[in-house]
């Protein structure tokens, strides 16, 4: 049986929650105060703790990283009656599981605890994949033990072999600069990778950077300015998404490549290309020639070798590995520590389908590592929250203060009837108990205070 401890000093809050825990089989320990948490938290090692803001002898939120030790990292779960945005992010910053507002919503901390209990039997568990941080990895590796992924680091290692023009085929998202980088750094690591985006820049610019321009060659350029090509030197050059260039840009690059040969905007020397060419589309070429859209002779002349990069889609079986080098890089990049994957998590990250394909994943789980804590990776962090189904909970009826009045009897007596009445979820029989009043009183004072509807 597990058991939960409650530190708060109020009393009534107390008697609320253990009567409602030991309704669903707990065993509860309470303490009025942080100093008696600390004692019983090493004694009994609950299971779960739950702790006030404020306490009488130190602030709840000073309290967590100690009740944790003692309590063998067990989840805690603050509650208070503020509802302001700074002690909300510093109780989750000092390591507690959820945050909690008064008054009390039973559902909500039912759902709150469930969930952290839930974290902490998977953090005992031993069916996770472990991140181990010392493996082999090279952070721009491309990794995957399925077949189509052993057929692309052969058909790479053959390509890196020679100076041949490439084309990378592949979805976004899938790698595709990171293949031509791969080839690069396997046939000239020591030259230059110049990358360009083909779709990223308007078309009267795209000609100048490839092919750079003279002084005065148009309004604004008032000094020369050298080409991608250029730049390559004798290295290699990235052309990504080639599929989203005009048809005039198309006849200019395939005279280039034909010639072997290029000129600034404005110049009449001819220089020498001397980099190897590399290419990348998440476009269907063939189906772009057939449509018009895309030259079949430069089409011809690109894919004089065509690499094919699959969709995360079909290679499932390379979802955890992939899982273990990116949570390394992510590791190393947010500081953060991240080890343990729950085997039922990797399960369903195996069966989405990942339109955005690797980068989808990456940035999946780039958010889960910023929201998780500890060094367990979660599924609740991992999918995209979904609005809540259940009706929100009525708010809570408080009687209008005013600092410079003192309150009537009646008011604090309706005040804290509403307050007891919100927390046991509207239980007549939780609230007579709690209040130490019979059931018809409280009828009574539940119309009299307009707490319910008269005809309830």
């Amino acid at each position: 049986m597990d058991r939960i401890l409650i530190v708060d000093d109020d009393r009534s809050i107390r008697e609320l929650l253990s009567m409602h825990l030991e309704e669903r089989g707990f065993g509860v320990d309470s303490a009025a105060t942080g100093a008696e948490g600390f004692a019983i938290a090493e004694k009994s090692t609950p299971a779960a703790i739950v702790l006030d803001m404020r306490l009488p002898d130190a602030s709840g939120i000073d309290l967590i990283p100690e009740l944790k030790k003692r309590a063998a990292e067990a989840p805690v779960l603050m509650i208070t009656a503020h509802h302001d945005m700074a002690t909300t992010i510093l109780a989750m910053k000092a390591g507690a599981f959820d945050y909690i507002h008064k008054p009390i919503d039973i559902q909500a901390f039912d759902v709150a605890l469930d969930r952290a209990l839930e974290v902490r039997r998977l953090s005992k568990g031993t069916d996770y994949l472990s991140v181990e941080g010392n493996r082999a990895f090279k952070m721009d590796d491309i990794v995957g033990t399925s077949p189509p992924m052993q057929q692309l680091f052969k058909d790479v290692g053959r390509v890196a072999a020679s100076r041949t023009m490439v084309l990378i085929q592949g979805e976004s998202g899938t790698g595709k600069e990171l293949i031509a980088r791969v080839i690069h750094s396997y046939s000239a690591p020591q030259k230059p990778f110049i990358a360009i985006n083909c779709s990223a820049i308007v078309d009267t610019l795209l000609e100048s950077e490839l092919f750079g321009h003279e002084k005065g060659a148009f309004t604004g350029a008032v000094q020369a300015k050298l080409g991608k090509f250029e730049l390559a030197e004798d290295g290699s050059i990235f052309l990504d998404e080639i599929g989203e260039l005009s048809q005039n840009l198309q006849a200019k690059l395939l005279r280039a490549l034909q010639e072997r040969e290029v000129e600034r905007v404005g110049g009449v020397r001819r220089i020498p290309i001397k980099a190897r060419i590399l290419a990348a589309t998440n476009r269907d070429l063939f189906e772009e020639v057939k449509a018009g859209r895309f030259r079949e002779d430069l089409y011809q002349r690109l894919k004089v070798v065509t690499l094919s990069l699959p969709p995360l889609r079909d290679r499932p079986e390379d979802v955890p590995i992939l899982v273990e080098h990116l949570l390394m890089k992510i590791n190393q990049r947010l500081h953060k520590n991240l080890r343990r994957v729950p085997r039922e998590v990797l399960e369903k990250l195996q069966k989405r389908a990942w339109p955005g394909n690797v980068r989808e994943l990456e940035n999946v789980l780039t958010r889960a590592a910023v929201l998780s804590q500890g060094d367990m990776l979660l599924e609740e962090h991992l999918l995209e929250q979904k609005p809540s189904s259940r009706p929100p909970a009525l708010p809570p009826i408080e009687a209008p203060r005013d600092d410079d009045r003192i309150l009537t009897l009646d008011e604090v007596e309706r005040d804290h009837i509403s307050r007891v009445w919100n927390m046991t979820g509207g239980h007549k029989g939780k609230t007579c108990q709690i209040l130490g009043i019979s059931r018809p009183t409280l009828e009574r004072k539940l119309h009299k205070y307009g707490l319910i509807r008269t005809d309830s």
